[in-house]
């Protein structure tokens, strides 16, 4: 099952984004604004982040550009949402643009095609770190001499 963050500060949006992808079987997490959905998303590690751009405080552009920081999180695709166009320099910080209002199959499609892509992605799960070596581990023999 597949990890999608929403985030936008319009709850009746979010509460129906929910419904349609739960209903499609994805775990949905909810972020009102970007600040919040940073620190979910660190938490979390979703595997795709559904973002709405004008919002107060950290807005999407904002959302986006903090989490390309984080090498965990720099590779989760994003869908940028808005009723207004935006800005074409920074459109290499998500992986699509959906204008609002939303059509539900657009979305779904779209996360659909992106999870698709990640899990065919031979670098899917680098974001997992591999587990730390015991303490208790035999020393390599060549390491011994």
């Amino acid at each position: 099952m597949s990890t999608i963050l929403l985030v936008d500060d319009e709850v009746d949006a979010l509460w129906i984004f929910q419904l349609a992808l739960e209903s499609q079987g994805y775990h949905v997490i909810l972020a009102e604004n970007g600040a919040t959905a940073l620190d979910k998303a660190s938490r979390c590690l979703p595997d795709l982040i559904v973002t709405d751009w004008n919002m107060p405080g950290t807005d999407g552009v904002q959302l986006c550009e903090r989490l390309k920081y984080y090498p965990a999180l720099a590779q989760i695709p994003i869908v940028m949402s808005s009723g207004d166009t935006p800005p074409m320099e920074k459109s290499a910080l998500w992986s699509v643009f959906l204008p609002k209002p939303v059509e539900l199959s657009a979305l779904e499609s779209v996360i659909g095609s992106l999870l698709a892509k990640r899990l065919a992605s031979p670098h899917h799960d680098t974001h997992v770190p591999a587990p730390a070596a015991s303490r208790w581990q035999p020393i390599p023999p060549k390491l011994l001499v």
